[in-house]
């Protein structure tokens, strides 16, 4: 299974917090899945960092590529055509980080790790 994690998931996964559910755990866990991170992530992380809503995130976002790489998951990068995708995707969920993940997901047929229910309006595949 190729899985695309979410921003949370990813930090979930790295700080191994209770928040990530077991079914998540053992799919990214599981060495037979490949397991990628969006620069979508990197850009949603570094941004919340600057504006104080991720405070403990300071030592991942000094190197984001090496927690990536440390961990065996590997790099998705945004395309054209994904922007493109993400800003046509119709309905009301405004959060550009959720949409680029939603089109990556669908375009590059990945499984997206998230806790959040409202992808699955989407037709998004999503592990939870």
């Amino acid at each position: 299974m190729r899985l695309l994690l979410d921003t949370h998931a990813f930090l979930w996964w790295l700080a191994g917090d209770a928040a990530l559910s077991d079914p998540a755990r053992a799919a990214i866990g599981d060495t037979a899945n490949d397991v990628l991170v969006s620069a979508a992530t990197a850009w949603e992380i570094t941004t919340k960092h600057r504006i104080g809503k991720l405070p403990g995130v300071a030592a991942i976002v000094a190197d984001l590529g090496a927690a990536v790489a440390a961990q065996g998951f590997a790099t998705v990068p945004i395309s054209f055509r994904h922007g493109q995708a993400a800003g046509a995707l119709p309905g009301t969920h405004r959060d550009p980080f959720d949409r680029m993940l939603m089109a990556q997901a669908m375009m590059e047929n990945l499984v997206l790790v998230s806790n959040e229910q409202a992808f699955d309006a989407y037709g998004v595949r999503r592990l939870w």
